[in-house]
């Protein structure tokens, strides 16, 4: 008997009734199953066309549309930067004024969500196959708390979700969904299907410590908006090998036996997909820069600090190959960040994760929406720094490889450097940041005619409601509630305070994006120095923190904080180490085996008085 195949298609952007979407759906399909395939496909086709056709869009709403969906966009890993104004189609142009005002309005939600749960109580499809705007309609039905009834809740539960050329990883869409974290959906599988050349907003997910997800790299380059295509997705080759065959077979399979049931159905995917059990490990990923193209901007303690903080992480129990260090013109932008989704990859609950870095930070003023500067952003210097998104190191750089990280990992970010070169310039002494050349400087500077000098401009809250606990604003903000600190996943927090209250109150979980212990040598308005060991250079904070790291059993971060600021006051530094992240890990013991040492210390030998602090 020929195994029938359930397919629900759910368009994406635009008005698609006279477009004859079907059609080039289905033939896409069927070219990818193969006729000799055994099986039967049958078709339903949603369309939620007249459910927008009523709402107006100016040409204003829809740029600011546009900005919110594209100004997020230059984070995404190894993707280029696109302004507001970049060559997106005029057609594009206005549907990204849809995808917002559907964001923001949960009556249009409710109504969307309520199409596509009836649809799937009435039809049990096998595969649910979502495009762009449809992969956000679906996304938030699904994870809804109306999925959760028994009819819907059993057919998702059956159910293959397969999204394409989807903008869910988009950090404003899914901050306005789901408060910035990925939630595990009720269903079979979840698909999701990326292609880097598709620059309608999308974006990768990565979705860690979920058993029931998985992403398909599938790239195609077409010409104009033909990278978005959804036959172009649905008849890949990745597609057909790596979704449609497996499926096809999980159908035959328990045609032939029934008794196999259990096996070659619903545990398909997990077996093959789910990570496998292991035990929590540790990774660190140590960075140190001394050596800058521009030879006054060099350091000299930083690689130093490196082979300091590596003989320290060995003394408190980690081992050798859990270790990666990356120094001088290897860490460029792509070498630090290629190797932090190293550190991050596969991780799991219970693994604990360091990333130190030693070098120079800085400020950047961001271009927003028309063209203006609207934002300053917090990045590390790699070596190949140019004062561009692409040549940097921010947290729109790398959120995407931590943010969605299981809460139950341990993940430490250790900086030793500063942001505080200001808009007006200044100096210090082998300090760990540059100011900004004057073009750059100039986009957060305004002339004042009433003082005739230039001071700094004023940018807007990046989320006006976060909080009324002017501390957590500036934990996560800045002091001018308007700074993309690293470590925050800032742009993933647009929900306001009572919302995420709200959501808070509903959830056993935690609610948000995952969220670092994070340690910094200084405050945001300070500088972070170096200190001369004898003849030997290293920076004063983590020169501190290594050796308490050796000296005292049985600390808490917080407390390694506290002595650090201690020890650095008594030696004369003007920095106070910072440090912010979950509450619950601040106040914990830190896991590692502090206060011990593996080697007696020589003695009688020339220098065996000297504190050991490099590996």
């Amino acid at each position: 008997m020929v195994q029938m195949i359930r397919i629900l298609c759910v368009h994406g952007l635009g008005d698609q009734r006279q477009s004859g979407w079907e059609a080039d759906w289905r033939a896409a399909i069927e070219r990818a199953v193969g006729a000799d395939a055994g099986v039967a496909l049958e078709f339903r086709f949603v369309t939620y066309s007249p459910i927008f056709e009523e709402t107006k869009i100016s040409f204003g709403e829809t740029l600011g549309a546009l900005w919110k969906l594209t100004r997020s966009g230059i984070g995404a890993l190894h993707r280029k930067s696109r302004g507001p104004l970049s060559k997106i189609s005029d057609r594009l142009r206005w549907t990204a004024g849809y995808v917002v005002a559907w964001l923001e309005d949960e009556g249009f939600q409710a109504q969307t969500r309520k199409l596509l749960l009836d649809e799937i109580r009435d039809y049990a499809p096998d595969v649910i196959l979502a495009h762009s705007l449809g992969s956000l309609i679906t996304y938030a039905a699904f994870a809804h708390a109306d999925a959760a009834e028994a009819k819907v809740a059993g057919a998702l539960g059956n159910a293959h979700y397969v999204t394409l050329g989807s903008q869910i990883g988009n950090p404003f869409v899914l901050g306005n969904l789901s408060h910035g974290r990925v939630p595990r959906l009720p269903v079979r599988h979840w698909h999701h299907l990326f292609n880097e050349h598709d620059d309608v907003f999308t974006a990768q997910l990565r979705v860690q410590g979920v058993d029931n997800f998985s992403q398909l790299l599938t790239p195609f380059d077409h010409p104009g908006s033909g990278d978005h295509d959804a036959a172009g997705y649905l008849a890949h080759d990745v597609t057909r090998a790596s979704l449609w065959s497996p499926l096809i077979d999980s159908v035959v399979d328990r045609a032939r036996n029934a008794e196999m049931r259990k096996l070659a159905g619903p545990a398909l995917w997990n077996r093959a997909m789910a990570p496998a059990e292991r035990a929590p490990r540790r990774r660190a990923l140590l960075i140190g820069i001394d050596q800058y193209p521009d030879e006054a901007e060099c350091l000299f303690g930083c690689v130093n600090d490196v082979y300091s903080m590596s003989a320290a992480l060995q003394d408190c129990g980690f081992e050798p190959g859990e270790i990666r260090i990356c120094l001088n013109d290897r860490a460029t932008a792509e070498g630090i960040l290629s190797r932090f989704e190293w550190l991050v990859d596969d991780a799991r609950a219970g693994d604990e994760l360091v990333f130190y870095y030693s070098g120079h930070g800085a400020r950047v003023p961001e271009y927003g929406l028309y063209e203006e500067p609207d934002r300053l952003t917090e990045t590390l210097v790699p070596y190949d720094f140019d004062w561009t998104p692409e040549r940097s190191v921010s947290d729109e750089q790398i959120y995407a490889l931590y943010a969605q990280l299981p809460y139950e990992t341990q993940l430490l970010m250790v900086f030793d450097c500063c942001h505080s070169g200001s808009m007006h310039r200044q100096s210090a002494s082998r300090a760990r940041g540059i100011s900004p050349p004057d073009d750059i400087r100039h986009r957060a500077l305004k002339w004042s005619s009433q003082e005739q000098m230039w001071v700094e401009r004023d940018f807007a809250d990046l989320n006006e409601g976060f909080s009324r606990r002017e501390s957590a604003k500036r934990d996560f903000f800045g002091k001018n509630h308007s700074t993309v600190r690293l470590g925050r996943a800032a742009t993933l927090r647009v929900s306001d305070e009572r919302s995420y209250a709200n959501a808070k109150a509903k959830s056993v979980d935690p609610v948000g994006p995952f969220l670092p212990l994070i340690i910094e040598a200084c405050a945001e308005e300070q500088l972070s120095y170096e200190y001369r060991h004898g003849a030997t250079s290293y920076g004063a904070f983590t020169f501190c923190f290594t050796s308490i790291l050796r000296q005292e059993k049985t600390l808490t971060f917080k407390q390694l904080v506290a002595l650090a600021t201690e020890r650095l006051a008594r030696l004369g530094y003007d920095q106070k180490p910072q440090i912010m992240g979950p509450q619950i890990y601040m106040d914990a013991k830190i896991p590692f085996q502090t206060g011990r040492s593996v080697h007696e210390p020589a003695r009688g030998l020339p220098g065996s008085a000297t504190p050991r602090t490099s590996g």
